[in-house]
């Protein structure tokens, strides 16, 4: 029997699902949590095979209430069940050590199979997250700036003229132009306005 913990904010929603997995056979429902930290509390007192994991919660998310879980719990497999399925948001569930994640559109079968698959120790991805995980894995991966060249174009971004920037750093503007080229070759572009505004496009600002 794989005993699980159902975490969801809305009453109907944990109403739903448990009847739904209590109908099987080889299923059986041990708990029920509204929170994160109800479920964090929860899990550890149950022990369970399986913790379905809702994301957006009061008291924490579903990422913050996976990572206590299997911080303590480390044999409980946590499998993510929700509407939401942004790029950030599963990217996070997963680096959390969700070994799953599913949108509630999944029907009851899916749904059964995939924690008997999680209990196995597979992993489980709705068709387009798993889309997403490899778009993800195929995006080229930004380029690395040095630490000297992230604080000129920060300061390039605050509008910062090549003096200025030298007199802040205690660098000269010949190098500056240095770090400057760089940049540019780095990030594909031909201008300062470009650089600024790619390397926020990475994150890198």
């Amino acid at each position: 029997m794989i005993r699980i913990v159902l975490v969801d904010d809305h009453p109907v929603v944990r109403h739903g699902l448990r009847g739904m997995l209590d109908a099987e056979p080889d299923l059986t429902v041990a708990g029920e949590a509204s929170s994160a930290d109800d479920a964090v509390a929860l899990a550890a007192a149950q022990r369970p095979d399986i913790v379905l994991m809702d994301l957006r919660m009061p008291g924490g998310d579903g990422v913050e209430a996976t990572q206590r879980i299997l911080a303590e719990l480390p044999q409980t497999r946590v499998m993510v069940l929700t509407t939401y399925d942004s790029d950030r948001d599963i990217l996070r569930a997963i680096e959390a050590g969700a070994c799953g994640y599913l949108l509630k559109d999944a029907s009851p079968a899916e749904l059964a199979d995939a924690v008997r698959a999680a209990a196995r120790g597979e992993t489980v991805l709705a068709p387009q997250v798993a889309s997403t995980l490899v778009r993800q894995v195929r995006r080229p991966a930004p380029p690395a700036l040095s630490a000297r060249e992230t604080e000129v174009l920060r300061l390039v971004a605050r509008g910062l003229t090549n003096g200025d920037i030298g007199r802040a750093l205690f660098i000269s503007e010949a190098t500056v132009k240095t770090h400057l080229l760089r940049i540019f070759n780095k990030l594909d572009v031909a201008d300062r306005t470009a650089a600024v505004t790619t390397a926020m496009g990475h994150d890198l600002l």
